[in-house]
């Protein structure tokens, strides 16, 4: 039987090769975008697989409401991807409140209101899949990155306990942790209003990193998507996913980097115990 998907940002990037990826399969897409008629191309090439659906995942209000639309007209939501997302940078004492506050509703909260609206179908049928988009910032991080991999360091440490909770239940979980692929992230982005001078050298690379790498992306989001689904089809899905080689390199380099810290300082780490007896 055929899988029925909701996609967040369906109309680009991720989402928009992941759509393609589920139709090929022969699966049902219902593919949200916050711009109406945005999906029209998807919808006219493949009318009886990919439906178009306006929401703003910010907007938490309304995700109750589409949710129970998918479900009303499909009867089931077999796998959420929640991919929707832009990029930010700035360094963090640049950042407002008002920009930590806005990544945070469309990279956490949003993507939270989702889970939680299509817990209840999977839960009742021991069976689904969410998907998280998150980034190799969702991993480690860099100058200029502290907002953006805040919110998707909040992801994975949310989807790790979720994993726990959902896999008795015959829900899977997998996070992807994408490197630098061709997508419109870097062109869909926002940057702090302030720059100050202080963190030009380190702050200021990352921005002239973002603003001249759009488009020489090494990553194939179709290669990407189709690796996806077979994770999700695997016998053993794993929890994560890290995509390209500057993805897979900066993970484990990250990992690696934080043993070798944790491992200098575990002999004076452990003896912070009370004495015995005490």
């Amino acid at each position: 039987m055929s899988r029925v998907w909701l996609v967040t940002g369906a109309n680009s990037g991720f989402g928009r090769a992941i759509t393609l990826a589920a139709v090929a399969a022969g699966d049902v897409v219902v593919g949200a975008a916050r711009r109406a008629g945005t999906l029209d191309d998807l919808v006219a090439a493949h009318p009886d697989q990919v439906e178009a659906l306006v929401l703003d995942v910010t907007d938490i209000a309304s995700i109750d409401a589409a949710v129970r639309d998918v479900l009303a007209r499909h009867g089931r939501i077999d796998v959420l991807v929640n991919n929707a997302g832009r990029t930010h940078v700035g360094a963090m004492e640049e950042d407002t409140d008002g920009d930590l506050r806005s990544l945070f509703d469309v990279h956490v909260f949003g993507p939270a209101a989702l889970v939680r609206a299509v817990l209840p179908g999977m839960r009742e049928r021991r069976s689904g899949a969410i998907v998280q988009m998150s980034s190799m910032g969702g991993q480690m991080s860099f100058a200029g990155f502290s907002a953006y991999s805040g919110t998707k360091f909040a992801l994975e440490g949310m989807t790790e306990a979720l994993r726990d909770e959902v896999a008795p239940l015959g829900i899977r979980t997998l996070i992807v942790e994408p490197g630098a692929f061709r997508t419109s992230l870097m062109g869909n982005g926002t940057a702090s209003g302030a720059e100050l001078p202080d963190y030009e050298g380190t702050v200021g690379t990352t921005r002239k990193m973002v603003a001249g790498g759009d488009g020489d992306q090494p990553g194939d989001p179709a290669k990407a998507a189709a690796l996806i689904i077979e994770a999700l089809d695997a016998d053993e899905t794993p929890l994560h996913l890290p995509l390209g080689a500057d993805g897979v390199d900066a993970v484990l380099g990250h990992l690696d980097d934080v043993r070798g810290q944790v491992e200098r300082w575990q002999d004076r780490a452990r003896a912070t115990a009370f004495a015995p007896g005490h």
